[in-house]
């Protein structure tokens, strides 16, 4: 019996550093096996999250020279490269690798975008030149999103044809969330060992998360004379302002950070509350991790999240004002029974609607390009 041919994929990334994407790629990835060879291109050279990927994978790195603000020396390049290595798909991921996407109109390859939401700069507005450019280059693409508001920007400013946008929710192994906490962990992570409930939240230290309102907001619990401590879990580029700010707040006794942690699943059952403060987000890993772990949420109103949550939790979410934020965790430590009712609520709705199942099959009908045309599109969208 001759065996089926090893497909290649093409995925570029403005960067291969640890995010939501690229958890969900390798996520991904590691569920299908060796079933493809996966060529990684990192545009801005960082590369920190193959060591997500499982071994017995096929991945190779590639390094393409990127001049940033040099578009028309950058699309030579990347056409030359894309008819050089003649991948089975083309995957491209956000506004940052759009560029290999205008490129591939000269090579013509099979081209699956995958936009997840904006950082700071697009997060209050959309920029016309930015949406000329994605209506343009991605009108022959497979646009897929992970959100109900992405799809309706996707379909209504973008104007991408409803045959050629799939909406896709991530998932989460919800499995990997059902254990206690272990002390050891708690430990490992720098978090004190008493007796005071913990806010938590696991974020990329970068600006579009404003964990700097997280902190404003959890300095307002803590005026109204409760005990707490705020945990805050990852890395980023905005760490040493975000420890400057806890500084100048004298938090320095009430929040830790954990830095880079690589099994978040097991810092969250410690969480009384897990927060998000973001401007800006779409279907945010973060909050359906938290979900899946039975822990009650406290969060800005910002792309699906009010809709992902359990209804019990859907009063905690709130407008992007540091004070409503503050009020939204005051209520859920104030009301522990009612706060342990919705974190279960949230674990069940979190196993019902957004387990990885459905979200792996389709992603193998993607990889496999049997999605790339019109009509076999229709039949899964959601």
């Amino acid at each position: 019996m001759t065996s089926k041919p090893v497909r290649t994929l093409l995925h570029v990334f403005p960067g291969f550093g640890p995010g939501g994407a690229q958890m969900r790629f390798a996520n991904v990835a590691n569920h299908l096996g060796p079933t493809y060879r996966h060529l990684i291109v990192a545009m801005n050279g960082a590369t920190e999250a193959v060591r997500l990927l499982a071994p017995e994978l096929k991945v190779k790195l590639l390094t393409v020279p990127v001049q940033f603000g040099n578009s028309w020396r950058n699309l030579k390049i990347f056409a030359q490269t894309l008819r050089r290595l003649q991948p089975d798909l083309l995957v491209t991921s956000n506004w940052g690798s759009i560029e290999w996407g205008i490129a591939n109109w000269a090579a013509r390859l099979p081209h699956l975008h995958l936009e997840d939401g904006f950082s700071g700069e697009e997060a209050q507005r959309q920029f016309s030149r930015r949406v000329w450019t994605r209506r343009l280059t991605l009108r022959r693409s497979i646009v897929v999103v992970p959100s109900r508001t992405l799809y309706r920007i996707a379909r209504d400013t973008w104007r991408i044809p409803a045959s050629r946008l799939l909406y896709v929710p991530n998932g989460v192994d919800c499995d990997l969330f059902t254990a206690t906490g272990d002390p050891a962990d708690r430990a490992a992570a720098g978090i004190p060992d008493c007796d005071v409930p913990l806010v938590g939240t696991v974020a990329r230290l970068s600006p579009e998360k404003n964990l700097h309102r997280l902190i404003d907001a959890f300095a307002r619990v803590l005026r109204e004379e409760r005990r707490a401590c705020l945990v805050i879990v990852g890395d980023g580029p905005e760490r040493d302002s975000l420890t400057e700010h806890v500084r100048a707040k004298g938090l320095e006794s009430f929040v830790v950070f954990t830095g880079r942690w690589p099994n978040p699943e097991r810092l969250l059952p410690f969480f009384s509350v897990f927060a998000l403060s973001s401007d800006t987000e779409q279907m945010p890993l973060s909050i359906l991790e938290a979900m899946a772990a039975g822990v009650p949420i406290a969060a800005t109103d910002v792309g699906d999240v009010r809709e992902m949550l359990s209804e019990q939790n859907r009063d905690f979410v709130v407008e992007r004002d540091n004070g409503m934020l503050a009020s939204a965790i005051t209520r859920l430590l104030d009301e522990p029974d009612r706060a342990r009712r919705i974190g279960a609520a949230n674990a069940h709705r979190a196993r019902e609607r957004y387990s990885q199942s459905k979200m792996f099959s389709t992603y193998h009908e993607l990889f496999d390009g049997k999605l790339l045309r019109a009509e076999q599109l229709g039949r899964v969208r959601d």
